[in-house]
């Protein structure tokens, strides 16, 4: 399990990035055969992903919803992300052909994506007494102090935070 961290934390990534969000639902419970090869197609495209960063995915969380699985991507860039998803000697093009083939528009399975372009300081991330997640996992894992302690500056305001952060207190 994960270390829990105590205290207020925030992600911090000073470049571009985009967020990518891609799921399926399984609408036809007890076509097996249809939404299983489906939720597989993902292991071995995060694998690849994982092993050669170069490509630009920089992590990601995955979630459960009624019905679906659902994953939270950050890559470095869309070109990154267009780039992977295009490429034939890549996981995911072989994976879309065979959902298409599979599945094309019988209503069995659904599949969806969004996708968001995120400029620097543009963004707002807090996570508080949580393990290291998200983008923070995905960037880098930072004190949310200051600036970064409420969500009206990073995103164009000024104000202080509605509930400043509790003092950690040290180990005894």
């Amino acid at each position: 399990m994960p270390q829990v961290i105590p205290g207020r934390f925030t992600a911090e990534i000073d470049e571009p990035f985009v967020v990518f969000l891609i799921g399926m639902r399984i609408n036809k419970l007890f076509a097996f055969s249809k939404w299983i090869p489906t939720a597989r197609a993902m292991s071995p495209m995060l694998r690849s992903l994982n092993e050669n960063p170069e490509k630009g995915f920089l992590g990601g969380e995955g979630f459960i919803y009624p019905r679906g699985v659902g994953l939270i991507q950050y890559w470095r860039s869309f070109e990154d992300l267009e780039r992977f998803a295009r490429n034939p000697a890549d996981a995911h093009l072989k994976a879309w052909q065979r959902f298409n083939q599979a599945i094309g528009a019988d209503g069995s399975v659904g599949i969806w994506h969004e996708t968001y372009l995120i400029e620097p300081g543009r963004y707002k991330a807090i996570y508080g007494n949580m393990p290291v997640f998200g983008l923070a996992a995905a960037t880098k894992h930072v004190p949310a102090m200051g600036r970064k302690e409420t969500a009206r500056r990073p995103l164009g305001g000024d104000g202080e935070p509605a509930v400043p952060s509790p003092v950690i207190q040290p180990p005894n």
